[in-house]
C-alpha cells in the first residue's frame, strides 16, 4: 500500500505539536465530540455494510472510459470498472458513491467519486489513478475522489489488519469546517473560508501518548495504537471526527462501540513539515 517510506506510514510519535493545535481542535468541536467510526454492519439500514468497499480485479480486467464532471483535474485513462465494481452504499445509494479499484497484476489504484453506470457508459464527479509502488503525488491543485487530492485507500481502516494485530498507516477522517489551504502531501482544498483557526486539508492529528488504552479490547487497542503512532489525516469535508474504514460485516460490535467513546479532546495536531523531502513526492523522512 505505497512504499514503506510513504507519508501514510510515517511514525509521528516524535513530531512536535503544531502551533495551531488548540485553535483547530476548538474549531472542530473537540471538547464536545467523540470519534465516530464511519463503517461497520448496517443492520438492515442499507443493503451493504457502512464504509467504503474495495474491489480487487484480476489481470486482463476490461477497462472503460469515464466521463468526469471535473475533467480538468481527473486522470484521463481507461478505468477497470464493470458489473463487479463495488459502490459505497450499494448500487442504488445516494451520497458520495466512491469506487475504489485495485489491479492485482499491476498494483494500480483507481478511485472515483459520485460513480454511476448507465446504458450510455460510466460517469463520475472526479477520478484519480496511482501506482501503489510509487511515492508520486498528483499535481498540486488537483482534487481526487477526496477533497484533499489524496488517495482514499491507504487511509481506510481494514478489519483484516486489525484482526492481525497491527495497523501500519494513518487513518482518513473528516470535519465540517476547513480552511481554504492544504498541507503537503494534500494537493487540494475545498473551502470558502480563509481562516487560520480552521484546519487545512492534510492536517494530521495524533492520539496523545498519555491516553490510557489499556481498558479497551485487544482489537480496539490495535486501532488506538495506530492513532498514537500514525495518527489521523484530514482528507475531506464531512461530519466532525468521522473516520473511515472498509465496508465489512466482520467489524465487531465491541470495537465499533468502544471507538465511539474516544474523546476528540484526546488528540493533538502535529507539525509534519519535517517529514517532507520533496514537494512532489509522498516520501517522508
Amino acid at each position: 500500500m505505497f512504499p514503506a517510506d510513504n507519508y501514510w506510514h510515517a511514525d509521528i510519535r516524535g513530531l512536535p505539536v503544531d502551533a495551531h493545535s488548540a485553535q483547530w481542535l476548538a474549531a472542530m468541536g473537540a471538547g464536545s465530540h467523540n470519534l465516530h467510526p464511519d463503517f461497520g454492519p448496517s443492520y438492515g439500514e442499507q443493503p451493504v455494510p457502512y464504509g467504503i468497499p474495495v474491489t480487487v480485479v484480476p489481470a486482463g480486467h476490461p477497462r472503460v472510459s469515464v466521463v468526469f464532471d471535473y475533467a480538468d483535474e481527473s486522470d484521463k485513462l481507461p478505468y477497470p470498472l464493470g458489473t463487479d465494481t463495488l459502490i459505497e452504499g450499494g448500487a442504488n445509494a445516494d451520497g458520495d458513491r466512491h469506487a475504489i479499484v485495485v489491479t492485482a497484476d499491476t498494483c494500480e489504484l483507481f478511485e472515483t467519486w459520485d460513480t454511476h453506470s448507465s446504458a450510455s457508459g460510466w460517469t463520475a464527479g472526479s477520478g484519480a489513478h496511482w501506482s501503489l509502488t510509487s511515492d508520486a503525488l498528483r499535481p498540486d491543485g488537483w482534487t481526487s475522489a477526496d477533497a484533499a487530492g489524496l488517495p482514499i485507500l491507504p487511509g481506510l481502516l481494514r478489519w483484516d489488519e486489525v484482526a492481525a494485530g497491527h495497523v501500519n498507516h494513518a487513518i482518513r477522517f473528516t470535519t465540517n469546517l476547513t480552511d481554504a489551504t492544504h498541507r503537503w502531501p494534500a494537493r487540494h482544498d475545498a473551502s470558502s473560508h480563509h481562516d487560520g483557526s480552521l484546519p487545512p486539508m492534510g492536517a494530521r492529528f495524533r492520539l496523545k501518548a498519555s491516553f490510557d488504552i489499556s481498558k479497551y479490547s485487544p482489537q480496539t487497542q490495535v486501532v488506538l495504537r495506530a492513532m498514537q503512532t500514525y495518527g489521523l489525516v484530514l482528507a475531506d469535508n464531512g461530519s466532525p471526527w468521522y473516520f473511515q474504514g472498509t465496508a465489512d460485516n466482520a467489524w465487531p460490535d465491541t470495537v465499533i462501540s468502544q471507538l465511539k467513546t474516544i474523546p476528540a479532546s484526546a488528540f493533538e495536531a502535529v507539525d509534519t513539515s519535517g517529514l517532507r523531502i520533496s514537494p512532489g513526492s509522498g516520501a517522508a523522512r
